[in-house]
């Protein structure tokens, strides 16, 4: 049997389903907002109740998640904004990595490769973004200039655009993405193989390793 390391813990696990399928909810139901072909949907208000209910998960779940797991949280949003040398190195050689899988220049990582640590930003940033400007336009609609409201609205539809588009790059590499044959058990099961840490993790494995936390 081969080796596995632990990549994800389990309250990590939970808070990416919960989160992912709440912003699911919210990008669904906002396309129906966006998009005036679409407007049909959305009669009687069905639409916007949901994506109500979808934005009360998506903020509630890490205000639970954070204060229970204070130091990977901490870690969390470290690794987010920790930029080096590597990631240039990283960006560099992506795009031949991805579409011949040519891995040569490809420098070691750590627990989130360059791509990964892109994507858990802007999680964080369009994360705050929609979760400020969607209060506003909820609880403010009636009360605020409306100047600010159509900032609101723009600024939302702008943090909709680029988080959707990263979503579905995110969905096409864990699932379908032959390199990244791992990344599903990764997320779903918490463990992957230790030969796959060391290929796409180098840095992070070799921290694991050290410490002893393979598991056989």
């Amino acid at each position: 049997m081969s080796q596995e390391v632990e990549k994800y813990s389990k309250p990590t696990r939970i808070l990416h389903w919960v989160h992912l399928v709440s912003f699911c909810i919210l990008f669904l139901t906002g396309l129906v907002l966006f998009i005036p072909q679409l407007g049909f949907l959305a009669q009687d208000s069905v639409t916007r109740v949901i994506h109500r209910i979808g934005a009360v998960v998506f903020i509630i779940a890490p205000l639970i998640y954070i204060p229970m797991n204070w130091q990977a949280t901490k870690r969390g949003i470290k690794e987010a904004f920790s930029w080096g040398a590597s990631d240039i190195g990283w960006l560099k050689a992506a795009p031949r990595y991805y579409f011949s899988g040519d891995e040569k220049d490809m420098p070691p990582q750590g627990s989130m490769n360059t791509g990964q640590r892109l994507w858990w930003l802007i999680v964080l940033v369009s994360g705050a973004i929609f979760t400020i400007t969607g209060l506003i336009m909820w609880f403010a609609k009636t009360s605020a200039p409306a100047a600010v409201l159509q900032w609101m609205v723009f600024i939302h539809d702008v943090a909709f655009i680029l988080a959707g588009t990263m979503l579905l790059l995110h969905i096409y590499l864990g699932l379908f993405h032959p390199l990244m044959n791992e990344a599903w058990k990764a997320i779903y099961k918490g463990n992957i193989s230790a030969e796959y840490a060391k290929k796409h993790h180098a840095k992070w494995y070799e921290e694991v390793a050290k410490s002893k936390e393979v598991k056989s």
